[in-house]
């Protein structure tokens, strides 16, 4: 648990904007098979929040029109954001306490990839 988190991370990221509609989120996350994707905004492709399976789960139990709901909308702001060089167990930590399965990776504001918890337990597979 010494190592980077970077160890784990996928890069590249996929993203959506904060614009794209729940219609293409839900498209995009069934197409690369994704449990959550990182929202970015603005020239400089900030990441501003994320949404989870979850969230699109309970998006739909609404029955909300997804071609009318943008990103910004029904994502989760503020991530939990991390650097490339931050350890395995410090993350770990900062996952549990804050009870979420992802994390994002960014350094000098920018997205260099992505954790899931799934990337934790894959680290226990022969």
């Amino acid at each position: 648990m010494d190592r980077a988190i970077s160890s784990l991370m996928t890069t590249p990221a996929w993203t959506v904007r904060a614009t794209d509609t729940v219609r293409a989120i839900h498209e995009k996350m069934h197409r690369y098979n994704l449990s959550f994707v990182p929202v970015v905004d603005g020239p400089d492709d900030i990441v501003v929040g994320v949404i989870s399976a979850g969230d699109l789960l309970q998006f739909q139990l609404a029955k909300r029109d997804p071609d009318a709901v943008h990103a910004w909308e029904i994502c989760s702001y503020k991530p939990i954001e991390v650097g490339p060089d931050a350890s395995l167990a410090d993350v770990a930590r900062k996952m549990v306490a804050a009870g979420v399965h992802h994390v994002i990776v960014t350094e000098n504001a920018q997205l260099k990839g992505v954790v899931s918890s799934m990337d934790f337990v894959r680290q226990f597979m022969p």
